[in-house]
């Protein structure tokens, strides 16, 4: 009898919505990009030193792997300062990212109405691998003026509501993946990290958010927002905060989330 004919994997990932592929990926490519994931803003130049500590990838391969990058236009070589930075072929790329997803366009006007006129600070992040990164944010300063994180801003994903709530929007397989990819990140801090993540992912389930108090006098509630393409996504309003922060206040910024999130898929549905 002739074998049966296995499931496509561009059929398996249409039909779980998961990426599924069964060819072997590139180890020298997935090197190569995590070299450029090692800058983050306010660092403009790494020698190939810095990157080997940044990746744990061993000197002799990062030097192999930014002659690579200088020669693809991804990375300049500064003789001044003897290192490598960015050149404009990755704001090419982060700039038809930005085109690309005209979901951050259409709630970038809601979420500054939001933070004008409640005098909170909201955001929309996305992760990328353990960390969240920040798509958009309007921030009130309390001296009355307005400010925006600048996009690709990033923190981390365990112990923040953003990162949790996340977690929470996820598909349980990838989130599953991630969580013990987590847990070998943090290694001892990761119990005391679990019992948070398991208590947020409880409250998104029950309640749709989840609170943190990750910066000192700042409480942020969050919750996941998944779009019509598809596209995951965290949004959170945060508030400063003095000390224990009032269940009726925790609760009144919850409901300022809640219709924003509401209102955000009515837009996207139009």
């Amino acid at each position: 009898m002739a074998t049966p004919r296995s499931t496509s994997t561009r059929a398996e990932t249409q039909s779980t919505g998961t990426f599924v592929r069964s060819t072997p990926g590139s180890h020298s490519l997935e090197r190569g990009l995590a070299l450029l994931r090692a800058f983050r803003h306010g660092v403009d130049v790494l020698t190939n030193a810095e990157l080997a500590d940044r990746t744990q990838l061993p000197r002799p391969t990062v030097s192999r792997l930014t002659r690579s990058l200088v020669d693809a236009g991804f990375l300049a070589y500064d003789l001044e300062q003897r290192g490598y930075r960015l050149t404009a072929a990755c704001l090419s790329l982060a700039l038809s990212f930005r085109t690309s997803e005209q979901t951050l366009a259409q709630a970038l006007p809601l979420m500054r109405a939001l933070a004008e006129g409640r005098r909170v600070n909201v955001g929309l992040a996305v992760a990328d691998q353990l960390e969240m990164v920040y798509l958009d944010s309007v921030r009130f300063s309390r001296l009355g003026i307005f400010r925006r994180i600048l996009p690709g801003s990033r923190l981390p994903i365990a112990s923040t509501s953003l990162g949790c709530a996340f977690l929470a929007g996820m598909q349980a397989t990838e989130r599953k993946a991630l969580l013990g990819q987590l847990r070998k990140a943090h290694g001892s801090d990761w119990p005391a990290l679990q019992r948070q993540v398991d208590a947020a992912l409880r409250a998104v389930d029950a309640q749709g958010y989840c609170h943190a108090n990750w910066a000192p006098g700042m409480t942020a509630v969050a919750l996941p927002l998944r779009a019509p393409s598809g596209s995951l996504y965290a949004m959170n309003v945060s508030f400063p905060t003095t000390g224990e922060v009032s269940a009726d206040a925790l609760q009144a910024h919850a409901d300022l989330l809640l219709r924003l999130a509401a209102d955000l898929r009515k837009t996207w549905t139009r």
